[in-house]
């Protein structure tokens, strides 16, 4: 039988190929690690998870938890994984992101029907079914081959957050509580701040030095708004951050008994509790300055950072037009693409695009139709964005309600309907999978 080709072993590299080999194809995924890795990369692994270790809320009635639940249907691999690797995050979804990559790299290679090459693609491969998984850091080579096909890409900067030692933190300052007592009491870790600490954090943070960037081709590259280093959100204003990352509701401070002026989240990045990365703190800040500016975070004052915040380049196509809602390229059948490249936003995000682009390469060779998800479902719907937005500012776009069409008759309270939407998405997938089942 003829070859499904999956260039990255990403998150949607990862699923793409996991879902054609379930179905019964062969598949060669080509990764360039460990021979070469990007900017961003610091792990050998496979499904490296760059930035955060959170993958969005749990619950069914939030987009990311529709999406994640959707994932599980069609037998997600990386979902599997990050259910197995759960670290406490409130209610979200976060991962330790290192046996998270552990078990994603040990399952693909254990799998049968796929074969890791371990090299670098400069060219898109030829084939009847290839995926194109390399990520928003795609190689120059490959890159400059795609753009070529596409007409060009589009970019914008990305940033990571620092990560300490628990061990290093003041626990005099820091407490544990997950905002509004919901999750576990451990999942966060916050530093309190008063008005005055946090006014001399917020002047230290919008002066401080800026690592310069050297990856860019353009004179003024766009922030992504997800991803948005802090001490470029806390330009617009001296308050943007006490109502956006520091917002203190929820949280009391158990030595006053009041709400703090600003508060400093901690997330866990592992089961054991040892490591935690500073929630939103996004930063291209240089890395003397990171350790000063946040060493004046009350309970951080000889925190070890282990893993500095950095800024790199992310880079997208102009998929309206250009792909279809298989993620299948309109004018070269057979060729398609999956992952952040794609213009999707976020880790799920990109994995359940790989798990579409997978499925209908496979398909492809079986004789069969690709797989277009209707859009009442998040994957659907995301599909359905990348494909056909009418935007002539097309941006990167992760999941949320307000790309599914409304639901009639319309349902008032906000939670309600979210709950409405997400069990109308879920039901439809039920009924096409059980169809596919018996075909």
């Amino acid at each position: 039988m003829k070859e499904v080709t999956v260039v990255g072993a990403g998150l949607a590299g990862c699923e793409a190929a996991w879902q054609a080999a379930q179905m019964g194809v062969p598949v060669r995924l080509v990764e360039m690690k460990p021979k070469k890795r990007t900017p961003a990369h610091q792990s050998p692994l496979f499904a490296e998870l760059i930035c955060s270790n959170s993958l969005k809320a749990a619950r069914l009635e939030s987009a990311a938890g529709m999406l994640k639940e959707e994932m599980r249907r069609f037998g997600s691999l990386l979902m599997a994984c990050a259910d197995q690797c759960a670290v406490p995050a409130g209610g979200a979804l976060a991962v330790d992101r290192v046996q998270f990559a552990q078990m994603a790299t040990e399952k693909i290679r254990s799998r049968p029907r796929i074969t890791v090459v371990e090299e670098e693609v400069r060219t898109i491969p030829q084939g009847e079914a290839v995926v194109i998984a390399t990520g928003p850091l795609t190689a120059d080579a490959l890159a400059k081959d795609i753009f070529q096909l596409c007409g060009g890409g589009l970019s914008f900067f990305d940033a990571a957050a620092p990560i300490v030692t628990a061990e290093s933190l003041d626990f005099s300052r820091v407490f544990a509580a997950s905002r509004y007592d919901k999750g576990e009491d451990d999942a966060y870790l916050n530093c309190p701040m008063n008005k005055e600490e946090y006014e001399a954090f917020y002047e230290a943070l919008v002066t401080a030095d800026r690592a310069p960037i050297h990856d860019f081709d353009v004179q003024n590259p766009k922030v992504y708004e997800g991803c948005m280093p802090v001490e470029v959100m806390a330009q617009r204003g001296k308050d943007t951050l006490r109502f956006g990352p520091l917002k203190p509701v929820g949280l009391r401070d158990p030595r006053t008994g009041h709400r703090p002026w600003a508060v400093v989240q901690l997330r866990r990045e592992d089961a054991e509790g040892t490591l935690y990365n500073l929630v939103g703190f996004q930063t291209n800040l240089k890395f003397g300055e990171q350790k000063r500016v946040f060493g004046m975070i009350p309970g951080l004052e000889n925190a070890e950072i282990v893993r500095y915040g950095v800024m790199h380049r992310n880079t997208f196509l102009k998929s309206p037009g250009f792909l279809g809602a298989d993620y299948g390229v309109l004018r070269r059948p057979g060729l398609y693409f999956a992952g952040q490249i794609t213009g999707v936003e976020g880790y799920m995000e990109s994995a359940s695009s790989g798990i579409l682009a997978g499925r209908s390469a496979a398909a492809r060779l079986l004789g069969k139709a690709p797989l277009v998800l209707p859009r009442e479902t998040m994957m659907g719907a995301l599909a359905d964005y990348v494909a056909n937005s009418p935007s002539k500012d097309f941006q990167p776009m992760g999941a949320n309600f307000g790309v599914l069409p409304p639901i009639e008759p319309h349902i008032r309270d906000k939670r309600a309907r979210y709950a409405a939407l997400s069990q109308r998405g879920l039901n439809l997938l039920s009924d096409i999978l059980d169809t596919e089942e018996k075909r």
